[in-house]
């Protein structure tokens, strides 16, 4: 499958403004996190995870995955390929991970502090608001870097491919 040039630009544009959305709520949520953890008042410890709350239940999950599935699109419909090249399959696998963090484990433990907060008790650990961001956010500067340098080279199957549609070489006449 290989997308027309509209279509590629239309998903590339889609990729970026999900994966910058995805990027920049994890920065609220890392901004709302450290409020809730250094602040005195109970007040504002319930407000930063309300927010919180609000972030990771109507807009995390989304933006990472549409930033999954346009990533799959790109990949798929061009001439990278998912499996061609290393940092592509890099990219895959830890917007995987990342989405499944975020569904699993980042959403729970920012409902479970909402719920804390709300009730008049002390946040649980403050990894439970903290560490989610602090991990998400760092797997994200480590995929636009990944984006922007294209490090490591094509994978097994990636050279495999470029050999096969290659025609094959032939001598040159010697000179003399």
């Amino acid at each position: 499958m290989k997308l027309s040039r509209p279509a590629r630009r239309a998903s590339l544009v889609v990729h970026v403004v999900a994966s910058a959305s995805w990027l920049g709520l994890t920065l609220g949520l890392l901004a709302l996190g450290t409020t809730a953890n250094t602040t005195g008042s109970a007040v504002t410890v319930e407000a930063s995870v309300r927010a919180m709350k609000l972030f990771a239940d109507w807009l995390l999950l989304p933006a990472a995955l549409l930033t999954l599935l346009s990533g799959l699109v790109l990949s798929l419909g061009t001439p990278w390929g998912l499996a061609r090249h290393r940092w592509v399959w890099t990219k895959f696998w830890l917007t995987l991970a990342t989405t499944a963090a975020t569904a699993f484990a980042l959403r729970p433990g920012v409902n479970a502090a909402a719920a804390a907060a709300a009730a008049g008790h002390p946040l649980p650990d403050g990894g439970d608001v903290l560490t989610g961001p602090i991990v998400s956010l760092s797997a994200y500067v480590l995929m636009t870097v990944i984006s922007i340098l294209k490090p490591w080279g094509p994978t097994r199957r990636g050279r495999r491919l470029r050999a096969a549609g290659r025609p094959p070489r032939t001598a040159a006449p010697a000179r003399g």
